[in-house]
């Protein structure tokens, strides 16, 4: 991939629709592909191997392969099809058979130039917040909650254009035990290593076992399933979203399953919340960071809310579900972090307490 000449042969072979040994090269329904541009390698820390093409293409090569179409291939066929601007559009794949069975090994997209990545974006804006001394996060000049809106309303668009491409049902009951019994054991498997949580565990399984008393029908489709403010760019025209892999370390068919649009909400709320309190990582305890980083994630995690439900329905109208999904991502997050990056662990900590606190209005 290092190898302009070598990586630029990939473009060639989607352009030309080239068959070769076991791999299909193949563009996407009318789509002429310029070749011989030159290639550059994204350098980011990411989950695949992605090129650039002379600022036109972006081809991501996927390093974890499971068979099946790709999830990120099939969401992004289904939204250019209905029409969707908060995507880059596909414009080719590459597939073939592995061990007997289908994969995909890339896909091809227009190359979105001018565009700032959705965390950086926020972390600029908590930056800012933190060097004024008496300033409340609306009156920064880098106050993110206007764009935090417009992230609510792309995402709520990007849900509505899935449903409309590929179809929306209810869970039912048995699946709604399935999906609580499956939070219970998540959360037993995490308590007996880590000790933090152990202090949690009864209002956590509370908090799970009142999405079995809820009074409403929880509607299920196709989302994007690892959604955060490092999967949203922002290009000229508003925002975009990238990756809809799903979580990679998830089996495939599981990535492809129905799931409450509120389990995307959720993963943006809790990105909020990691936004606002990162820079905080390391530094001697100061209750004024602490209220400022808190007035930070709350303001903005309700003018992504706002915006979500400016086009669709409100998140915060079904609160036990809401909270069940941001504390099921937050326990995992304190895994990873536990096992990752233990400075990083107060982060979801904390969360996990503020969350575990709530009144019982959050389990109607």
């Amino acid at each position: 991939m290092l190898d302009p000449d070598l990586a630029g042969r990939l473009v060639e072979l989607i352009a030309a629709g080239a068959h070769t040994d076991e791999l299909t090269f193949a563009a996407e329904p009318g789509v002429e592909l310029e070749t011989g541009l030159s290639s550059r390698p994204v350098t980011t820390e990411q989950s695949n191997t992605s090129l650039i093409f002379g600022n036109l293409y972006i081809l991501k090569l996927f390093r974890r392969i499971s068979p099946g179409l790709s999830a990120d291939v099939e969401l992004h066929r289904a939204l250019r099809d209905v029409g969707s601007t908060h995507i880059a559009n596909p414009l080719g794949s590459i597939s073939g058979d592995l061990d007997g069975k289908p994969v995909t090994y890339g896909m091809l997209q227009d190359f979105l130039d001018n565009t700032a990545d959705g965390w950086a974006m926020a972390e600029g804006s908590v930056r800012d917040l933190i060097g004024e001394a008496d300033l409340h996060a609306s009156e920064v000049g880098g106050d993110f909650a206007s764009e935090a809106y417009r992230l609510g309303e792309a995402v709520a668009n990007v849900h509505h254009d899935l449903a409309l491409s590929l179809g929306t049902a209810q869970l039912d009951r048995a699946g709604l035990e399935r999906t609580v019994a499956t939070m219970h054991r998540r959360l037993d498997k995490m308590v007996a290593t880590i000790a933090e949580l152990a202090d949690y565990a009864g209002p956590l399984h509370s908090a799970y076992d009142a999405l079995l008393t809820v009074g409403y029908p929880i509607a299920v489709q196709r989302i994007h399933g690892d959604l955060h403010l490092g999967q949203v760019l922002r290009t000229l025209n508003g925002w975009v979203l990238i990756d809809f892999e799903g979580e990679p370390a998830r089996p495939l068919p599981e990535r492809s399953a129905y799931m409450s649009p509120l389990q995307d909400v959720a993963g943006m709320l809790r990105s909020f919340d990691y936004a606002a309190r990162h820079l905080l990582v390391g530094l001697a305890p100061d209750p004024q960071l602490d209220y400022r980083a808190n007035e930070w994630a709350e303001r903005n995690r309700g003018a992504f809310c706002d915006g979500y439900a400016s086009v669709g329905l409100d998140p915060r109208e079904q609160p036990a579900l809401l909270r069940a999904l941001e504390l099921d991502k937050a326990v995992y997050e304190v895994a990873y972090e536990h096992n990752n990056r233990p400075t990083w662990l107060p982060i979801p900590l904390g969360s996990v307490a503020r969350l575990a606190s709530d009144g019982a209005d959050s389990q109607r």
